[in-house]
């Protein structure tokens, strides 16, 4: 299976476009459009998109990025360090989740990315955001009068990764 990974840079947020056993150009393309629309609308804070040299990032799936302004830069041939973040992302994403779960078919492949998208922008800690997933502005209020320091474990992916929150 091979998934359409996009990472913004400055937020760290993981976005799914994606997920096929047999991808081409034009898969591709229509997997980023929605997102180029999207990111297209808050050009204002994205400028570049940094893609790797692959044969199914066509002309026209840079098409769809430079119409909403973003300019497309294509890394070095053989120079993962050129996109680190999106490669440090995916690494993290096989170690957390992938190299735990055997993946049956392509519906299960995107609920399963879907489901640690989510789990990845609205909970995770990244240490480059002071400990702050993606989707938060500030830390949340400290918890005071809690008589027993109770905590709600919350399941993801059949307990391949569990959330923790305060209960009252």
């Amino acid at each position: 299976m091979y998934a359409l990974v996009f990472l913004e840079h400055g937020t760290r947020r993981l976005r799914m476009a994606g997920v096929t056993a047999h991808p081409t150009g034009s898969w591709a393309v229509q997997q980023s459009r929605p997102l180029a629309v999207e990111l297209g609308v808050r050009s204002d804070s994205l400028s570049f998109l940094v893609r790797d040299r692959d044969a199914k990032y066509t002309v026209s799936f840079d098409a769809a990025f430079t119409a909403g302004g973003i300019e497309v830069v294509r890394t070095a041939p053989r120079a993962p360090r050129m996109n680190a973040h999106c490669e440090r992302v995916i690494g993290t994403l096989r170690r957390e989740v992938l190299d735990h779960l055997l993946i049956w078919n392509e519906t299960h492949a995107r609920h399963v990315l879907d489901a640690y998208a989510r789990h990845y922008n609205q909970h995770r800690p990244h240490q480059a955001r002071g400990q702050l997933p993606p989707l938060a502005q500030e830390h949340p209020a400290p918890v005071t009068g809690l008589t027993a320091h109770r905590l709600r474990r919350t399941r993801v992916l059949d307990s391949v990764i569990n959330e923790y929150h305060y209960a009252a």
